[in-house]
């Protein structure tokens, strides 16, 4: 009998052992891992800042930095469904969402930083008439801010031979003289104003003031599965951006596990930059609408509440 009762504890004991393994296996799968897509740049600091907490684990999730070379390969990423979110320029993300990508904007990546770099001897804006000038992507707002530049000064985007020119070949590019001036995310203006090839010839907000260029973006279908990862997600996120915008020796520590720059080059680079307000506005939205559509790169840009998620944003006030 005693035996016969001990045979019975042991096999309940056992179930309870394998229930509350799996019980704990289960609960490690539903965090998730969210997997943000970013090029290095100076522009996704709030990202850089996040996953350098705590190695980017907290409570409800887990974050995964999946870098790219090209915004191109980050887009055919995030479009497929290969990355839940990215750190994008916004006329990729929205031209994406117009094509029926159904993605989400939830934050600004920065504000400002952007600057239109010329050689020493452009002395004014009409001196780049039949040069060439180069910009990221078409679907970029550094394109828009030429486009803008160009308007300011009374002349005509065509006035320039604009090319399409990876990032980090600008710097060199400029000093061959092969360009006569380009505008891109950073750090890559501050390399050549550092090396001396280079120099500043407006900030984007001469020309535009709080002019957008990268967003946070999600996928929707991460969103609706794990609102809960999402809300804390983008609450940590908004904290990182404060705690970028400081600056500091920690910044520079952060920054430095995603970007291979120079301690000179990246403190110029975040002395034009702000990452302390990162909601995305309506009227600054459709300012970027109608100059896509201006310069023929977008026939119908989704509308703003269409596109733009504020919801997480507005739980934080």
């Amino acid at each position: 009998m005693l035996k016969r009762i001990y045979l019975v504890f042991l096999a309940i004991s056992l179930i309870l052992v394998s229930a509350c393994g799996q019980t704990s296996s289960s609960n490690k799968k539903e965090k998730p891992v969210i997997k943000i897509g970013y090029l290095p740049i100076t522009h996704a600091g709030p990202l850089y800042m996040l996953a350098h907490v705590n190695g980017g684990e907290f409570e409800h999730y887990k974050i995964e930095m999946v870098k790219f070379g090209s915004w191109p390969d980050l887009m055919d990423a995030l479009n497929a469904g290969k990355i839940d979110g990215a750190s994008v320029l916004i006329e990729l993300a929205m031209k994406a969402k117009e094509q029926g990508i159904d993605l989400k904007a939830v934050a600004l990546g920065h504000k400002d930083g952007n600057v239109m770099i010329t050689s020493p001897e452009i002395k004014e804006t009409k001196d780049l008439v039949g040069k060439t000038y180069a910009i990221p992507h078409k679907f970029s707002s550094h394109n828009l801010l030429l486009n803008e530049m160009m308007k300011k000064d009374g002349l005509r985007y065509e006035d320039v031979n604009v090319v399409e020119m990876p990032p980090p070949e600008m710097p060199a590019a400029l000093a061959e003289k092969r360009i006569a001036g380009y505008v891109v995310a950073e750090p890559f203006g501050a390399i050549s104003v550092v090396l001396g090839h280079g120099k500043v010839h407006y900030h984007s907000e001469e020309v535009w003031p709080s002019s957008y260029c990268c967003v946070l973006v999600l996928r929707n279908d991460f969103i609706k599965k794990h609102r809960k990862a999402t809300r804390e997600f983008v609450k940590q996120y908004v904290q990182s951006g404060k705690s970028a915008h400081k600056k500091d020796d920690e910044v520079f520590q952060a920054f430095g596990k995603f970007m291979q720059v120079e301690d000179e080059v990246l403190k110029l680079s975040l002395e034009w930059i702000s990452y302390d307000e990162l909601r995305i506005e309506k009227d600054e939205y459709d300012k970027v609408s109608q100059i896509m559509v201006e310069m023929g790169l977008s026939e119908q840009p989704p509308a703003y509440g269409e596109f733009v998620d504020n919801s997480f944003m507005d739980e934080l006030k």
